[in-house]
């Protein structure tokens, strides 16, 4: 069974994800800082993804 046209095209776009999954925020809040080593993953505070 193949794939519908729309959906290939949407997955080899390499479009840019708006959401970022917990391990995604985690690192990105280390890097900023924001982040300390024993602090909750639930809860994260709300991140925008890297450009």
């Amino acid at each position: 069974m193949s794939q519908h046209r729309s959906l290939k095209a949407a997955t080899t776009m390499g479009a840019k994800r708006n959401v970022l999954k917990r391990t995604e925020r985690v690192e990105l809040l280390k890097k900023r800082g924001q982040w300390k080593e024993g602090d909750k993953v639930l809860g994260l505070r709300k991140t925008r993804a890297e450009s």
